[in-house]
């Protein structure tokens, strides 16, 4: 192996992992929400959101994630849904960030759900008794006590999102595999770049379980 091929080319596996950030970054917000909403459907008495949300959740933790972007970025646009390019933001960033969002919601939706049921049955009933509707003490007291429990699951969330953003190199999007692949056709020899690739991805989510690991231990002092 001869890393002096590489001279040159760090800068595009730099961007790639900037890239990599985003897309992940972008995908957990977006995936919260959504996974909120599910969540919160799966919990509902309304039997007809129940099924929806299930049956969600279940498609999608029951499916490859590499199956869903071919079906979301080749697909939907046989349906009639395309990707727009939205000013310097691409229809591949969009498509991947989609397909990862949709992806990781139906899991932090798990999450939210046992960080719900975690908290103590009497927080609904003092609050009912005080005056406050179902949803307001879902809003109020419920919802942010469940997303201090499961702050470090989502983290964790997050984690395995940046490793997982490496399958949507197959639809072009510009993330670290991306790039990795670019360097491997510029210089004719795969070893090197994805080692790179590897070793920055391992940086990366490292830095992210040290971080995850002090979150625990401040929320464990704070209970």
């Amino acid at each position: 192996m001869d890393f002096s091929k590489l001279s040159g080319y760090y800068g595009l596996i730099v961007k790639g992992a900037e890239y990599t950030i985003l897309v992940s970054m972008v995908s957990l917000i977006i995936g919260f929400i959504l996974g909120l909403l599910i969540c919160l459907m799966k919990m509902s008495k309304v039997k007809i959101l129940k099924l929806i949300s299930s049956a969600y959740v279940q498609i999608l933790r029951g499916t490859p994630l590499f199956v869903q972007i071919y079906i979301i970025y080749y697909g939907f646009p046989q349906l009639g849904f395309d990707f727009p390019d939205v000013g310097p933001i691409s229809s591949k960033f969009i498509a991947g960030a989609f397909a990862l969002s949709i992806n990781s919601s139906a899991y932090v939706a798990e999450i939210l759900r046992s960080g719900i049921q975690s908290v103590d049955k009497g927080q609904m009933e003092a609050s009912r008794s005080l005056g406050l509707g179902y949803k307001d003490t879902m809003r109020f007291i419920i919802v942010p006590q469940a997303i201090k429990n499961v702050l470090p699951a989502l983290a964790n969330e997050f984690i395995t999102l940046v490793k997982e953003s490496a399958v949507l190199s197959v639809i072009g999007t510009q993330e670290l595999m991306f790039k990795a692949g670019i360097v491997v056709t510029a210089i004719y020899s795969p070893m090197e770049p994805y080692l790179v690739a590897a070793a920055t991805y391992l940086a990366i989510t490292s830095v992210l379980s040290k971080l995850v690991g002090i979150l625990e231990k401040k929320l464990a002092q704070s209970n």
